[in-house]
Order: structure tokens, then C-alpha cells, then sequence
């Protein structure tokens, strides 16, 4: 028996009439990224919305892409796709960075865990503390010594940004803010959100409290896939307690362009933004943040939530019963056996990189008779090209050697880029019917080389 590899092909052409990718017409260059400007953006002293984070008003610079580099004026940035997870681009993805209000999104995630565990429920009345009612920054104004149920805290803390809300909801599940943060540390663990930390549950600024972009968008991903039937309430455009009606402070859901989640901003951590969309069957998860202003976070998640949708397609390389080839069989009552696979095998890829998709199938040759229907038979591994490396000069490297007086320092010559690492996936293949064993009589006329009828 030996192993029997098959380069089915690439991209559109791998099967039959090409049936198995989708056809797509790539778009002019121009539509996948837009020029990079490397003049800082100033903050504008007229302007007090411009004020803040110093730092988050840096020079705009490249995030990295599957199809090379793309400008944001985003400090941080992590968009991915929602089914696949693949990663559609990323800038400062993992680096720890003041979350802000972003926060609220891993404080509902508890509790909404909470409510599907029966341990809480929305027609629930809550105490308002002391120290809930004196909580400052962005309030639903919640009452002192009155209690509230926990749907209205839900609205409160979600789509009026409600720090009064927040404390009321932790206190009336742990007993105390510092133990429901311990919740919240304890389940970020669990979810892989390895660069996150939380002293508190409103995003308020402390040392010690900090999340990733990458951290970002894991949370949100959770939230829509662990709790769909609460994710309704970051989609709610207003919200009216105690007689203040306040809006969804996210801009990408007023206007219809995302159906939810959570903006932020503190002076040190700048104006932050997590949304998702879905649209044409794809949906995509942005987490954006340190951006210099509130208009500048919404023109940026606009067009970077555009940009998610122009530039990447939702490809289907194989589908499920497609047969991607007939194994020999050993001893069988028929020759062969159909290869194929269990489930549609779908991707998400730039517009026209079908072409550059390999696809190769391996499995072990010829099968042994008796093959049931179903049967693990080997794998299909599909290779993806790595992404374009973005054009930036490197600096120019100190000198290596001492030189004579008089003499230029002589410096290495810049080592040229690694090429980019190409990603790939395998996918089980399995017999698509059954052969049943051969008769002993079939068994002899097959080992003297007889045909078997």
C-alpha cells in the first residue's frame, strides 16, 4: 500500500468546469487599499472632540492585510471574519491597550452567561448602591435606593454607555464589583483572551486594566455566537430611563451600517469602536481603537467595515458528495470508491486570488475491501498564498567592523524581506459508498488475475 497524492489543481480550475469555486472579478487595484499618508494627523484645538489621547493621534500607518498593506489612523485594529476567523487585517493586534467602554461588552458577556444559566433573570429587580449612584462618566441615571430590573440595566449599560448601570448589575450578581471583575478575569481565561486584564467593570481608567484588539473582536465573536437571542440590545438605537432618552452612542448602527456593539473613549486609549455587520451571507467583526476623535472613529469604521466586504469574497472550493476521486480498492466488489467530503468547504479569499489557491489530495492506496460509506480515507489540504510584504524601507543598520580613519563606516547591506508564509488547511476525505469484500471465489479469480464479474 503507499500513499497516492493528487494536485487536483488551483483555484477556479480545480474541479471539473470549476463548479466547485465561486467566479469572482477582481477589483482595480485602487479599491484594495488606499495610499498611505504619513503626515500625523494634528488634533484640533477648536474642536474639543478632537482632544485626548496624544498618542492615539499618531501618523497614520499601514495595518497588515492578506493583500498587502492598508492605512488607518487607528492606533490598534483587528477585523476579522465572523464564520471562518480568518483575520482580515490586523495592526497592533495583541498589544495591551486601554479598553475604555469596550469594556461593557465582557461585562454583558457575563452577564448574559448568567441569564442563560438561570441564575439571573431580565424581569429582575436590582438595588442601586451608593456607589453606583455616585459612579461618574457616561450615566443612565439610575436612582438612589431604588431598584432596577435587569433588562432596562442591560439597555442602559449597552446603549447608553451606563457606567451607574454596570456597578449595579455586578453588585447584584456578585455581591461586590471586585468579585464580579473576578468573573470576568476568570472567564476572559476561558475564552483565550490572553492579553486582557479588568480591574473594573465599567472600563473606567486603572492600572492594570487592559484588553487587545485581537481581544476585542474574540469577545464580540462570543457574544454574537454564545448569546444570539441578547445580542438584539446592541442594536437598539435609543433608550429611555427616568424620563432621559439617550442614543446608541455607536454611529455604524444609527445609520444602518452595523448591527451592533460597543464604542469607548478615554483620554489615554483614545476613541475606540467594535462593530459587526452582515451582509450577502458574510458577516464581519471590527475591533478599531486609539483614534483621535469620535468623527474620525466613525468615518474610519465606515470605511474599513466597506473595505471588509469589498475587498474578500465567501468561496466554496469543494461541496459536500462532490467526488474528488475514485481509489482503487483491494478485494472489493467494485474497483473503485468514490473520495469525497462530508460538508462544504468554503474559504474566505480576496477577490480574485481563486487562482492562486492549490488544492492536493492524499490518501492511502488502494483501500482494503470491506469499505463502509463514510469511511476516513486520507485528506484534502488546501493552500492559501501568503500575504503581499508591505514596501517600507528598513533603517539603515550601525556599522559592523572597525574602519581606517578617513574611510565611510561600512554597513551591512539591508537583508531583503522573508517571503510571506503561506497558510494552509486540511480537510478529511471519505469513502462516499460502501464495497463490500469480495466472495471467496471472486477472492482466488482475483489473485490468479482473473477479471471478477
Amino acid at each position: 500500500m503507499q500513499t497516492r497524492r493528487i494536485l487536483l489543481a488551483s483555484g477556479a480550475a480545480a474541479f471539473a468546469g470549476g463548479a466547485g469555486v465561486l467566479s469572482g472579478t477582481a477589483l482595480p487595484e485602487t479599491a484594495l487599499a488606499r495610499p498611505r499618508h504619513h503626515a500625523a494627523r494634528k488634533a484640533s484645538a477648536a474642536n474639543p472632540d478632537e482632544g485626548g489621547a496624544d498618542s492615539a493621534a499618531s501618523a497614520a500607518s499601514p495595518a497588515t492585510t492578506p493583500i498587502g498593506p492598508v492605512d488607518t489612523v487607528a492606533r490598534w485594529a483587528c477585523i476579522v471574519d465572523f464564520a471562518s476567523g480568518m483575520v482580515l487585517l490586523e495592526k497592533a493586534a495583541d498589544e495591551r491597550m486601554p479598553p475604555s467602554s469596550l469594556t461593557k461588552m465582557m461585562t454583558a458577556y457575563v452577564v448574559f452567561a448568567m441569564l442563560q444559566a438561570g441564575r439571573l433573570k431580565l424581569d429582575q429587580m436590582l438595588p442601586v448602591s451608593e456607589r453606583a449612584w455616585r459612579m461618574q462618566g457616561s450615566k443612565m441615571f439610575v436612582p438612589l435606593g431604588e431598584s432596577i430590573a435587569v433588562q432596562e440595566l442591560i439597555q442602559g449599560m449597552l446603549i447608553q454607555s451606563g457606567n451607574d448601570a454596570c456597578i449595579v448589575l455586578a453588585e447584584g450578581i456578585a455581591g461586590s464589583e471586585e468579585q464580579f471583575v473576578a468573573l470576568m478575569n476568570d472567564t476572559a481565561a476561558k475564552l483565550g483572551m490572553t492579553n486582557s486584564h479588568f480591574v473594573n467593570s465599567t472600563g473606567w481608567p486603572a492600572e492594570g486594566h487592559y484588553m487587545s484588539a485581537r481581544d476585542v473582536a474574540t469577545i464580540a465573536v462570543h457574544l454574537i455566537r454564545d448569546y444570539p437571542q441578547y445580542y438584539h440590545f446592541f442594536s437598539e438605537t435609543e433608550f429611555k430611563f427616568n424620563k432621559i432618552s439617550q442614543g446608541n452612542r455607536n454611529v455604524l448602527v444609527d445609520k444602518g451600517l452595523a448591527d451592533g456593539l460597543k464604542t469607548g473613549h478615554t483620554d489615554a486609549g483614545g476613541f475606540g469602536l467594535c462593530a459587526s455587520s452582515q451582509r450577502e451571507g458574510r458577516r464581519v467583526v471590527m475591533a478599531l481603537n486609539g483614534m483621535p476623535s469620535s468623527n474620525v472613529r466613525a468615518h474610519e469604521g465606515e470605511r474599513l467595515l466597506a473595505w471588509s466586504f469589498a475587498n474578500f469574497e465567501l468561496a466554496t472550493i469543494v461541496r459536500k458528495g462532490q467526488v474528488l476521486d475514485q481509489a482503487p480498492v483491494w478485494m472489493g466488489e467494485a474497483p473503485t470508491v468514490p473520495v469525497v467530503v462530508a460538508r462544504d468547504v468554503s474559504l474566505v479569499l480576496p477577490h480574485g486570488w481563486q487562482s492562486k489557491v492549490r488544492v492536493s489530495l492524499d490518501y492511502a492506496s488502494p483501500v482494503v475491501a470491506p469499505v463502509t460509506a463514510g469511511q476516513a480515507l486520507g485528506q484534502l489540504t488546501i493552500t492559501l498564498p501568503g500575504a503581499p510584504a508591505a514596501n517600507i524601507a528598513p533603517p539603515p543598520l550601525p556599522p559592523v567592523a572597525p574602519v581606517a580613519p578617513g574611510q565611510p563606516p561600512a554597513v551591512m547591506p539591508p537583508a531583503p524581506p522573508a517571503p510571506p508564509a503561506d497558510r494552509t488547511m486540511t480537510v478529511a476525505v471519505q469513502a462516499g459508498n460502501a464495497v463490500a469484500k469480495l466472495g471467496f471465489g471472486g477472492r482466488i479469480a482475483a489473485r490468479l488475475g482473473m477479471k471478477h464479474h
